[in-house]
Formats: structure tokens, sequence, C-alpha cells
């Protein structure tokens, strides 16, 4: 094996190791970005309005 195999061989090696960071940062902003738009997705959901009391279904009797 010669020098300049060699020397390309390690080049090749950290061009992966470079592009594989970069992947690994696209996915980390990527994920980032859903985990926002679910958090606002999640915030928007209106609260449900209150049970009256007194009305069927609104107390449940565990007694019996």
């Amino acid at each position: 094996m010669d020098i300049s195999s060699i020397a390309a061989a390690a080049s090749s090696n950290a061009m992966s190791q470079v592009q594989q960071q970069a992947s690994v940062s696209v996915l980390k902003k990527a994920i980032e970005t859903q985990e926002q738009s679910a958090m606002q997705l999640l915030q928007a959901i209106p609260a449900p309005p209150p049970m009256p009391t007194g009305t069927a279904g609104g107390i449940v009797d565990t007694w019996a």
C-alpha cells in the first residue's frame, strides 16, 4: 500500500465522519422543530367545559 492510497483513505474517512456529524445535526434540528410544533398543537387544544353537577353522568357512585 503506498502513501497516496493511505492518505486518500484517511481523507475519505474524515469526510465520512463530517457528513455523519452533519446528518446527525440536521436530524436533531428536525426533531426539535417537530417537538415545538407538537407542543404548540397541544397548547392550542381548548380545555373541556366543566361537567354540570346533578345531571346524569356527572357523578359516579362507587359505593354500589
